[in-house]
């Protein structure tokens, strides 16, 4: 079988950094921003135009935490696969590309599947245990089990772009999830207004969108003459390759449900502020994604620059790697943030147009959190820089004291010394991004001199 030749607009192991690290964020962050635009498309349509627009907000919000903390685990292992894939590409090896790509096609449709069916009768449960506000509930159970329906399209896209990405190829994602988001807005409206189904048939739309964008994304990958080319006639699981992905993606997975288990503690804390604080918290946290998009696409640039770099075996490039890349997310998260706080109060009353307490609790929240955001951001590419190196374990575990551990000593230790006041419970995001920040960027700096020493060694040696 031919192997596509790899494009040199692709290969991030020759040539200036800063251009192609460019040209390469900003579809990601283009992709991330559309995908957050059309979820919040879910909390704006309900929230404008159902019967119950608050609750219907608020139920939204309330599963946010509650699903990303079950998908997430394995939403995570899809990074496995991008870091595995990103070192063969560096390598030239593109026939362990393919072993990778039937492996993830695979392991994910099995994965949703067993996590749609789980999802859909745990809802209610869950969401009790959540402490999820009554008038709340009756909206967020079934939004939930319609979520849930679409999570095996979900994880089959993933695991599909995270391998696109790491051979180089950012815009063919933008362009899949710009059309499938576009018939998610168009479901939600006619969803509300046509049929006024609420939470729920936002629901339905976000599912049928993501089966359209996992169905666009495996077609092109099946069709296209490309380095990371689906065989549908040869696919099988590889068990060496499954093992390898599982072993890089499953601590980046738990990462991601650590991060998930303090918010949904977070979630929980906020639920018993009742349903006002709760419904501006789910609005300004929507518009707070835009701003994490931003920083979590500088994660995945800084993965596959310095995974390609690695494979390649040109570790000289990874310090500029990492440094660029620390700047652009300081610049980009001080410049988005700000904006937030600045713009806040215009861009909730997209979200609650007649309600200036729930736009009042949303900028509480806006204030405490956008202006500290960039240190999101630098958290963020410390962990890329140290998992495109191959370490799996250690980002995982500097998460699970500095954000995880830490945000729960504060919320029980600390909030307690400070009843009825939010903001004390909202600077504990700022405080752990900085501990956890310094912490991935220590391990980065001890995982690369450790790259340089065998090196020299083996340079010694020939």
């Amino acid at each position: 079988m031919a192997v596509a030749v790899k494009s040199k607009n692709n290969d991030f192991t020759e040539g200036p950094i800063l251009g192609k690290l460019i040209k390469f964020a900003l579809p990601l962050m283009a992709t991330g921003l559309l995908q957050t635009l059309y979820n919040a498309s879910d909390m704006i349509v309900v929230g404008r135009f159902s019967e119950s627009g608050a609750n219907c907000m608020g139920a939204v919000g309330a599963c946010s935490a509650l699903i990303a903390l079950i998908v997430n685990l394995f939403i995570g292992i899809a990074t496995g696969a991008g870091v595995l894939s990103a070192q063969a590409v560096g390598a030239k090896k593109y026939e362990n590309v393919r072993k990778i790509i039937n492996s993830s096609v695979i392991a994910s449709l099995c994965c949703g599947v067993v996590l749609a069916i789980f999802g859909f009768f745990a809802a209610r449960p869950l969401l009790t245990l959540m402490g999820t506000p009554a008038d709340v509930m009756k909206e967020a159970v079934p939004y939930m089990k319609a979520y849930f329906v679409g999570v095996p399209a979900a994880l089959l896209y993933n695991f599909l772009a995270a391998v696109l990405r790491s051979s180089g190829d950012s815009k063919r994602p933008l362009i899949i999830l710009a059309i499938s988001g576009i018939c998610n807005v168009i479901l939600n409206l006619v969803m509300v207004l046509a049929f006024g189904m609420g939470a729920v048939g936002v629901g339905i739309a976000t599912t049928v969108a993501q089966y359209i964008s996992a169905t666009m994304i495996f077609v092109y990958m099946c069709r296209a003459d490309i380095e990371c080319k689906i065989d549908v006639r040869n696919m099988k699981i590889c068990p060496k390759t499954l093992l390898m992905i599982i072993k890089i993606g499953l601590p980046a997975g738990i990462q991601s449900m650590l991060f998930s288990i303090s918010n949904v503690l977070m979630q929980s804390t906020i639920n018993t502020y009742g349903a006002t604080v709760v419904n501006g918290n789910a609005a300004a946290a929507n518009v707070e994604g835009f701003v994490y998009i931003c920083m979590n696409a500088m994660y995945h640039s800084t993965l596959t620059f310095v995974g390609q770099n690695v494979g390649a075996g040109k570790y000289d490039r990874i310090k500029k790697i990492v440094i660029q890349n620390a700047c652009m997310v300081t610049v980009a998260g001080i410049v988005l943030g700000g904006a937030c706080c600045l713009f806040g109060d215009r861009l909730l009353m997209i979200y609650a147009p007649n309600s200036a307490a729930v736009r009042a609790a949303g900028m509480t929240r806006m204030y405490m959190i956008c202006g500290a955001y960039f240190l999101c951001g630098l958290m963020e590419v410390g962990c890329g820089a140290v998992r495109g190196m191959g370490k799996a374990i250690m980002p995982m575990m500097v998460s699970l004291i500095g954000s995880c551990a830490l945000r729960m000593v504060w919320i029980f230790a600390v909030c307690p010394f400070f009843p009825g006041d939010i903001k004390m419970l909202y600077l504990c995001y700022a405080i752990t991004w900085s501990i956890t920040a310094s912490a991935h960027f220590v391990c980065c700096l001890m995982t690369y001199r450790q790259f340089v020493r065998k090196r020299a060694v083996a340079v010694t040696l020939a």
